[in-house]
């Protein structure tokens, strides 16, 4: 579902969540019929609902398949470790399983503070990988759907907050710088297939969003 590289940025779109349910059925049905192992991204700042999102993708999924489930969170090797975790996903995990039908990605052991256990990918069994960084120039060329939230800015860090703590608090603004530069860099928004802002959508209840429900891009 890769747009064209001289594409415009995705247009305002406006949906209720039943829409983007079946906008990633189909992406995931396009990708079977070309004998592909479908792989979605889901990318957009700290807070605005990647992780929520997915958790309500893998819930309600109706699509063909057993769908498998990778947070960037686990890869990010440190508070400083946005860039290198973004690499590793497409060198060790989306470009080997693309090539070979088997990847790996490596899990970061933040209590203490240094690489974990590998981990391995293998089948045709979809794949949703959520977190800040997916959608780089690179990774998003190797997805059949490119998801990218976006939500009011006090709101995503009220949400952060809640969601990890003062541990995060004391790294956010590290945080963000690195991801103000991996913005510059990549212009992941512009990568994506369909953007979405989902302030309106209630943190940490999106599985219990009712359809229909009116979201602007």
């Amino acid at each position: 579902m890769r747009r064209s590289a001289d594409s415009a940025e995705p247009a305002a779109w406006t949906a209720g969540l039943d829409v983007l349910e079946r906008t990633v059925g189909r992406a995931v049905m396009e990708a079977r019929t070309r004998n592909r192992l479908p792989i979605i991204l889901i990318d957009g700042p700290s807070g605005a609902g990647k992780s929520s999102l997915a958790d309500h993708l893998l819930a309600s999924w109706s699509a063909p398949g057993e769908p498998r489930l990778v947070r960037m969170d686990d890869l990010y090797p440190g508070w400083d470790g946005l860039d290198a975790g973004s690499v590793a996903l497409g060198a060790e995990l989306l470009v080997p399983l693309r090539a070979t039908g088997s990847g790996r990605w490596r899990r970061w052991d933040w209590a203490a503070d240094r690489p974990g256990e590998w981990e391995t990918v293998r089948g045709s069994e979809p794949l949703i990988v959520e977190g800040c960084g997916t959608l780089s120039r690179p990774n998003a060329e190797l997805a059949d759907l490119g998801i990218w939230l976006d939500a009011d800015d006090e709101l995503r860090r009220a949400r952060a907050i809640a969601r990890d703590g003062e541990t995060f608090a004391a790294h956010w603004d590290q945080w963000q710088d690195e991801f103000e530069r991996y913005l510059a860099r990549e212009n992941p928004r512009e990568n994506a297939d369909v953007v979405v802002d989902i302030t309106a959508w209630p943190f940490g209840t999106l599985a219990n969003q009712p359809t229909g429900t009116n979201v602007e891009a």
